[in-house]
């Protein structure tokens, strides 16, 4: 359809607006399908860090927010060490030191949160409290004197105190490394910058979840004094105090009311260790992670000089919009102050007159202005000037090996011993092996698929999700022998040498009824030197390969609806198989190839699986168990495999004869021989 030349402007317009929806009209749902499916695989071509411009639009519906906000919960503890959450002691808290400062006082504190390792901080109350008061948790950003700080952009005493003569009992806390929190320095567990997985980080034992956890117990400290109200505790912090602020309200529910201050921005994410765990924000940003205090009050501040500028235009609204989906937006609050990077007094009033409101019940949510606070000198408030620090206090090297120690015997004590309890090892370390590797099966539905007739009468195939961008490429044998029954063999080899992958393809396709062949994700991603915490943002070569071999198999199924799916793992490949089945419906028979990795070995993972916290969710023997169980080879174990680890489970469970495995590779004839027998 053309249009004449001289047609007025409106008809071209027309006719070519008709050309464009025949055109469309014309193109096969496979063939729209496969338009959306980008040119180049996106995990290659973009990588997230820090100083990204992030954007989130908020869910389409409180439903939906819910569930998203659960996964966020447990992603955040996942990537701090503290799912399943640790044992919690008794809080022995030392408090010592009172000085009458008029109308408050403030102590010295420390205590336990971890054995031989310590909270620090002072502790500030009214002077006169009828019934019970409320209480503020004060965490401190990356200034020089910490919670200290005195100055006219910050001062982490002023704002306590004047908590404190409004009739709170506050709290203020030392960040890891700062003033008496000496023991261990803030650049503790370091191991994940560049792409760096190391035994640490595969235990998820870093200083974010140091001081998340300090957070936790600083809480469970607030609830031992008589006096302090358990249904009205706030936090406020600054900077990477905010991070803390926000990470906390996040995950316990016992925060009543919070206010991050110049940290919730799109713009920047946080540049210190304790704010970039692994994992932390892989599909995620700062925004979203705020928004999951919603429906509790929240009242943000931002800065007119530091990456919250635009807060107004941005993350506020952005906020909002979840705020929306429970009807409370009158339960979210904004204030951006001209100033740099600050928590000023400007900015401390603004948060006293948010917190009265919900905290106090006063009327009005109007700042409330600050009196002088009498600063105390800082040797009345560190904690151990002219004290000696506890005879069992840890070093990092020791803090380390303590809390890897226990999250061994916690995952050996969480074993299931039968069918029962596998419901909740499934909820405790099935949802850390879940938010370790971040994988998904996913729907049929969210599938894009573009094929090309190749020569024998393959099919190559690109596999991509919705809004992904990924691109996995697949090559579908047919059987040679027409078989339109039978299984289907999901196949995916690591083995450089492509000759020998090629032919056990072929000999596997003559006892199939097809055969997908499964190209590895490729890596080798180039990370510049200058970008630091790249598994803080991004899934490791080995997650992106085991997502990949879910997304062949969710194809395979939607393609053979009724076919037995044979998953079938060659070399490291088959260690990729192994953990992916975890993620996947029943499979009726899986093919493991060790590759005669020592899974007793922190140093092989980092070499080899150097996925963040798989070693904490229990690995293998965790796949094992919150898969379906289903009949199991596993070959070419060697010495060091552990394989009698996985026959225990399966011998557990009262199927002991659907788990077999071999210390020798097996031969592609006794592969295709099992193949054959299911």
């Amino acid at each position: 359809m053309q249009s004449p030349p001289n047609a007025p402007r409106a008809q071209q317009m027309i006719a070519k607006l008709l050309l464009l929806s025949c055109l469309f009209a014309c193109l096969t749902p496979s063939a729209a399908r496969a338009q959306e499916i980008p040119a180049a695989d996106r995990r290659m071509t973009e990588l997230r860090h820090l100083d990204l411009h992030y954007e989130f639009s908020g869910p389409p519906s409180r439903e939906a927010w819910e569930r998203r906000a659960e996964q966020l919960r447990a992603q955040i503890l996942a990537s701090a060490g503290l799912l399943p959450m640790p044992e919690k002691a008794p809080i022995r808290a030392t408090i010592f030191g009172k000085l009458d400062r008029g109308d408050y006082t403030v102590e010295k504190v420390y205590f336990e949160s971890f054995p031989g390792f310590y909270v620090t901080g002072n502790l500030y109350r009214p002077k006169t409290v009828t019934g019970k008061a409320p209480a503020v948790l004060c965490a401190h950003g990356h200034w020089t004197y910490g919670r200290l700080e005195n100055q006219t952009l910050n001062s982490g005493p002023a704002r306590a105190a004047s908590f404190a003569r409004q009739g709170y009992v506050a709290f203020s806390y030392d960040m890891v490394g700062y003033n008496d929190s000496a023991a261990i320095s803030h650049r503790f567990a370091i191991g994940h910058r560049g792409n760096i997985v190391d035994r640490n980080a595969l235990w998820s034992v870093n200083l974010l979840g140091l001081q998340l956890w300090n957070s936790i117990r600083s809480i469970d400290f607030l609830l031992t004094l008589p006096e302090v109200d358990p249904q009205r505790i706030a936090v406020t912090g600054e900077s990477g105090g905010g991070t803390q602020t926000f990470l906390l309200m996040a995950v316990d529910p016992r925060i009543a009311v919070a206010s991050p201050v110049n940290m919730v921005s799109f713009y920047m994410q946080g540049g210190s260790l304790c704010e970039n765990a692994p994992n932390l924000r892989i599909d995620t940003n700062n925004v979203e992670i705020a928004s999951t205090m919603a429906p509790r009050p929240l009242g943000m501040i931002a800065a007119t000089g530091d990456w919250t500028k635009e807060t107004l235009k941005e993350e506020h609204p952005a906020v909002r919009n979840v705020y929306r989906l429970f009807g409370a937006e009158d339960r979210l609050a904004v204030a951006r102050i001209d100033a740099p990077h600050n928590y000023n007094q400007e900015s401390r009033e603004n948060v006293y007159g948010w917190f009265a409101h919900w905290m106090l019940g006063r009327a009005e949510r109007t700042p409330i202005k600050e009196r002088g606070a009498n600063v105390s000198p800082i040797t009345d408030l560190l904690v151990f000037f002219g004290r000696p620090r506890p005879a069992n206090e840890l070093n990092e090297e020791q803090l380390a090996d303590a809390l890897i120690a226990a999250a061994r015997k916690q995952l050996a004590e969480a074993q299931p011993r039968t069918a029962a309890e596998i419901p909740a090892f499934r909820a405790g370390f099935g949802a850390t092996l879940t938010n370790s590797i971040l994988a998904e099966f996913p729907a049929a539905g969210e599938i894009l698929t573009s094929s090309t007739a190749v020569p024998d009468g393959r099919e190559a195939l690109i596999l991509s999700r919705r809004g992904r961008g990924d691109r996995v490429a697949v090559t579908l044998h047919p059987s040679p022998t027409g078989r339109t029954d039978g299984p289907v063999a999901i196949f995916m080899s690591s083995d450089a040498d492509q000759a020998a992958a090629e032919e056990a393809t072929h000999r596997l396709a003559a006892t199939h009824r097809a055969v997908l062949r499964v190209t590895p994700f490729p890596g080798g991603r180039k990370i510049p030197e200058n970008i630091n915490f790249f598994t803080t943002y991004n899934r490791t070569d080995e997650a992106n390969r085991i997502q990949d071999l879910l997304t062949a198999l969710s194809w395979a199924k939607g393609r053979y609806p009724n076919a037995r799916l044979h998953l079938i793992g060659h070399r490291q490949a088959g260690l990729w198989a192994l953990l992916a089945r975890a993620f996947a419906p029943r499979i009726d028979l899986t093919i493991v190839d060790a590759a005669q990795f020592d899974a007793e070995s922190d140093d092989a993972f980092s070499r080899a699986l150097p996925i963040p916290g798989l070693r904490r969710a229990g690995d293998f023997t965790t796949a094992v168990t919150v898969a379906p169980l289903a009949p199991l080879f596993i070959h070419n174990t060697g010495a060091r495999f552990r394989a009698d680890r996985i026959a225990e489970i399966y011998r557990r469970l009262g199927r002991a004869d659907d788990f077999r495995s071999q210390a020798a590779a097996a031969s592609l004839s006794e592969i295709l021989a099992r193949t054959s027998a299911k």
